[in-house]
């Protein structure tokens, strides 16, 4: 999907298609912003930081983003695009434990290469979500109902064990999620044994109790 499409799904109003310059130095500056966001809060966060980490002046930074808070927005749009785009392709014709595991693994993926974003999302939430609440309310949930759905549909084939969808969608963002949003405690209590990666011993672990939990009896 592009970032012009995906500005247009998270928040419903159409976008001007961009030229390829404008479209490249648009993602420097979402890029470097995601990283000024995650690091110092969306309060503790200048423009002139953003501008300095993207390699720019300010009003060059200002030419595609006349504000802070669109910049902001800008960033947790992109973050919630790439990370619906799995749960978009739960597919209903599939093995509905190959379909979850491909998911999970997904989302394992998604902490280990984009940690920044969860944390910076995870804020968002806490604060109660003043910039993306109406997605959250409106496409979101749309996306986990249609999804939830799918699963009750496969439960009452008797393809996977009587789970409330929703909540089970739940825990996966929660587990998954947590190896980002928590890296410094996962890290803390591991300590040596976590290695480079602390993710890698979590995968099986975390596909066993799911996938073993969902299995029919």
């Amino acid at each position: 999907m592009s970032a012009t499409a995906q500005d247009a799904a998270v928040t419903g109003r159409p976008r001007k298609q961009r030229t390829r310059i404008q479209a490249v130095n648009r993602q420097v500056i979402l890029d470097a912003a995601l990283e000024v966001f995650s690091k110092y809060g969306y309060r503790g966060s200048t423009i002139d930081q953003i501008a300095g980490k993207a390699g720019m002046s300010k009003p060059n930074l200002l030419y595609y983003f006349r504000r802070k808070e669109d910049i902001y927005r800008a960033v947790l749009e992109g973050i919630l695009a790439t990370w619906l785009d799995p749960l978009e392709k739960l597919d209903a014709s599939g093995d509905p434990v190959e379909e979850i595991a491909g998911y999970i693994r997904h989302k394992l993926q998604m902490s280990r290469d984009m940690p920044e974003a969860s944390r910076l999302f995870a804020n968002e939430i806490l604060h109660g979500a003043p910039a993306i609440g109406g997605f959250l309310q409106g496409p979101l949930k749309h996306l986990v109902d249609a999804k939830a759905t799918v699963i009750r549909h496969w439960i009452a084939e008797g393809r996977l064990a009587k789970v409330d969808p929703v909540h089970l969608i739940f825990m996966i963002w929660a587990t998954t999620q947590h190896y980002a949003d928590f890296a410094v405690q996962v890290r803390a209590v591991l300590g040596d044994s976590g290695g480079a990666d602390p993710l890698a011993g979590a995968d099986a672990t975390i596909l066993t109790v799911f996938l073993e939990g969902l299995r029919p009896r």
